[in-house]
């Protein structure tokens, strides 16, 4: 693999897909607010949902630290990271914004994040993850395919 080729095609940068998604939420519901008041557990569901999804992101970066290996979905990747949530979640990363995309608006009262999370799964999927994926394979061969065939890609 070239030094130009030795990275993933991915379209969009994580997090700013990621806080697009979270000012969608946020517009939605000052444009066309949900009817009705959202009961406390809910805010603190959500409160949850975001130290989940902080955690489970702290907890990934923390193992491609460990690994040496970088966390730009742009670069060239030295090691594929299987350790920590990485036994349970091929992307915890991207499952903790998914978590923070749900939970911030609902800690402030809105269902939006809820609403467009599957939108925002799904473009991850074909903007991000399928590309990452790719590139992996490619790189790793049947190192990366038998890790991909334990391991579920969101949970």
């Amino acid at each position: 693999m070239t030094e130009l080729n030795d990275r993933p095609q991915v379209r969009i940068h994580p997090p700013v897909l990621t806080l697009i998604y979270v000012a969608a939420a946020f517009l939605l519901n000052w444009l066309i607010p949900f009817r009705g008041v959202i009961p406390q557990p809910v805010t603190w569901l959500g409160i949850l949902l975001v130290l989940i999804g902080l955690a489970f992101a702290l907890l990934a970066v923390n193992q491609f630290r460990t690994a040496r290996t970088t966390l730009d979905p742009h670069g060239s990747v030295s090691a594929i990271v299987m350790q920590g949530p990485y036994r349970f979640s091929r992307n915890p990363i991207y499952l903790g914004f998914v978590c923070m995309l749900i939970g911030l608006p609902l800690a402030f009262g809105s269902y939006w994040g809820a609403v467009l999370s599957p939108v925002f799964v799904l473009l991850m999927n074909t903007l991000v993850i399928q590309h990452e994926e790719f590139y992996l394979e490619k790189k790793f061969g049947e190192t990366y395919a038998d890790y991909k065939s334990r391991v579920r890609r969101w949970l």
